[in-house]
């Protein structure tokens, strides 16, 4: 059975880190809707002024988050003594767990800079987990072409017999990013009982089988559940994240760039960060 369109929503300006101007596709708003899925953030400029001031020192826990170049690059460190350049094309996938500080500080070329960042929760067993860094490189990331007319980039997850580098992930997402030639059709299976969106980067499609309104870039479209997705790209082509995991179906206590279970939870979690407790692993000692 198709996945229909439960709903269709355009992503929001947003000012965040120490001042980054970006669209915010879904947040703590639309949040239940997308379980385990938390937030997606596009950041997307021409002007310097709109980014450079870049996201300093911060801390997170009980949630992964998933960056992914377009254009320009975004310099990484962390309290594991991770450092690292996130160039086009580059995804890092890094799980606070327990807690883990880091900073992220992106660099346009030539002035462009245009990225996503996307917020996965950790269920309760895993909430302390000891924290983990992945950055997988461009060249290490599958492209599947289907008919000349489809192009996937398989970074999580499976496409036809193509695995995605990033793997071992709590709920089991998948994560595409799919380019589609004008009037193109693409088919794609997902599991029953996953939650399922898709993001707009370029061009407009139609995501249901009735093809009766296209939509357009910088728009969210959320899937109601189903085996499968039929997309058709618009006159113009379509580029577009297709992203699905498995719904962890636990209370959210969220503030700020921590998300835990409980009130106490998270009040226990701002105040070792207060005190200088929040790093639980040796390797953790955070340089600046």
């Amino acid at each position: 059975m198709n996945r229909k369109v439960d709903i269709i929503l355009k992503s929001k300006p947003t000012l965040e880190g120490a001042g980054v101007h970006l669209k915010r596709a879904f947040g703590s708003y639309e949040a239940p809707r997308l379980d385990p899925f938390l937030l997606l953030d596009d950041f997307h400029s021409d002007n310097p002024a709109d980014y450079i001031a870049g996201f300093p020192w911060h801390p997170h826990r009980g949630i992964e988050t998933v960056t992914y170049m377009l254009e320009g690059f975004v310099e990484h460190g962390d309290s594991m003594r991770n450092k690292g350049v996130i160039f086009p094309g580059d995804v890092q996938w890094m799980t606070a767990g327990s807690g883990i500080i880091h900073q992220e500080m992106p660099k346009g070329y030539n002035g462009h800079m245009w990225g996503f960042q996307l917020w996965v929760n950790l269920p309760s067993t895993h909430k302390m987990m000891e924290p983990r860094y992945r950055e997988v490189k461009k060249e290490h990331i599958p492209v599947v072409t289907v008919d000349m007319d489809v192009k996937i980039r398989v970074i999580c997850g499976v496409f036809g017999d193509t695995k995605g580098p990033v793997r071992d992930i709590v709920v089991d997402p998948e994560y595409l990013d799919i380019t589609m030639a004008h009037d193109a059709e693409f088919e794609h299976g997902i599991k029953r009982g996953y939650k399922s969106f898709a993001y707009v980067i370029e061009g407009d499609g139609y995501f249901d089988s009735e093809k009766e309104k296209s939509t357009g870039n910088e728009h969210l479209v959320i899937f109601k559940d189903g085996d499968k997705v039929n997309i058709k790209a618009g006159e113009k082509g379509l580029r577009f994240l297709l992203i699905s995991g498995k719904p962890l179906g636990e209370p959210v206590a969220w503030a700020g760039p921590i998300v835990m279970n409980t009130q106490e939870e998270l009040d226990l979690a701002y105040r070792e960060y207060r005190n200088g407790t929040f790093i639980k692993y040796k390797n953790a000692d955070l340089k600046k």
